[in-house]
């Protein structure tokens, strides 16, 4: 490959280098998204790419899916054997190594945070648009504090005082996507049974109906009900998230949360198949302009059950 020229297409890796969103682990997997396409085009298999950088097949699956960060060492071999030889192509390269290897603000909570929830964090963080229905507890971007607390001591009951605390501030912090300049667009349907369940007590519930309403009448959420009479929804089985993204070299990503750990899917067909369920589920459910009355009767009923 050679240096581009005067009135060419840029290098690819331009772009990101001047507009970079979504911070580290968006960037890891462009650039491991490039990586990928630059072994392929040069005919290079994984086992000789993996040689190349002293690691193994896995490794540079990991590598080519963005899911760990990149030494400046190994970019630079790959690059050597893919052929990249421009000066300032290669710099590019190891530029944006160097930035997607940065700690993202979830840094500071890595004490309590899994590294399967770090790589949903990052996603969360870079994503343009963000699905998900819901059918246990209300979305961590939605909870109040007090909900949150409550959701933390149910999912680790043996946690002390302190982490526990620590584990509601993350969360709390990672709500604050709702409020910069370009937040993403949230869509979001809640099962009926996630508003009727008491998590925390009626007075904790009463406040998070609060909250529900308020962040459904911000312009760049859509929240929707799903009530009880649909009895269809159980079809879509457990919490589901779908996030999309700006770049072109960013895949829409599936995010299943599990008890101990996730799976995210990327690959065409499964990405299709859950949006498929996340659009069945978005058409059957109450219409967006019914939610704020569902909300306010709710609320209405919980604090009459309260006096």
């Amino acid at each position: 490959m050679t240096a581009a020229q005067p009135g060419s297409e840029r290098r690819p890796m331009q772009r990101y280098l001047e507009h970079p969103r979504g911070g580290p682990t968006a960037l890891r997997i462009v650039l491991g998204t490039q990586l990928r396409k630059l072994r392929e085009e040069s005919g290079v298999s994984t086992k000789a790419a993996a040689d190349a950088i002293r690691g193994s097949h896995a490794k540079i699956s990991r590598l080519e899916l963005g899911r760990v960060g990149f030494k400046e060492r190994d970019v630079a071999d790959l690059l050597t054997l893919y052929g990249i030889t421009d000066p300032d192509e290669r710099a590019d390269f190891i530029d944006l190594a160097r930035q997607a290897s940065a700690p993202g603000w979830w840094h500071q909570y890595s004490d309590i945070l899994a590294p399967w929830f770090e790589t949903h964090l990052g996603l969360e963080d870079a994503a343009s648009v963000i699905r998900t229905y819901q059918n246990q507890f209300v979305p961590g971007l939605f909870q109040t504090e007090e909900y949150a607390r409550a959701v933390t001591q149910l999912g680790n009951p043996r946690a002390s005082a302190v982490e526990v605390e620590r584990r509601v501030r993350l969360r709390i912090t990672r709500q604050e996507i709702l409020h910069r300049e370009d937040p993403p667009r949230i869509w979001v349907v809640l099962d009926e049974a996630v508003l009727r369940r008491p998590i925390g007590g009626p007075g904790v519930m009463l406040a998070q109906l609060h909250r529900l309403i308020e962040v459904a009448q911000m312009p760049h959420v859509t929240l929707q009900i799903a009530p009880f009479s649909l009895g269809g929804v159980a079809a879509a089985g457990g919490p589901l998230t779908i996030l999309r993204f700006l770049e072109p070299d960013l895949p829409d990503v599936v995010y299943l949360e599990q008890l101990t750990s996730a799976l995210y899917l990327d690959k065409r067909e499964d990405v299709d198949n859950y949006l498929s369920v996340m659009d069945r589920l978005c058409a059957e459910a109450e219409r967006p302009v019914a939610t704020l009355p569902f909300l306010v009767k709710m609320l209405d009923e919980l604090g009459t059950q309260e006096s």
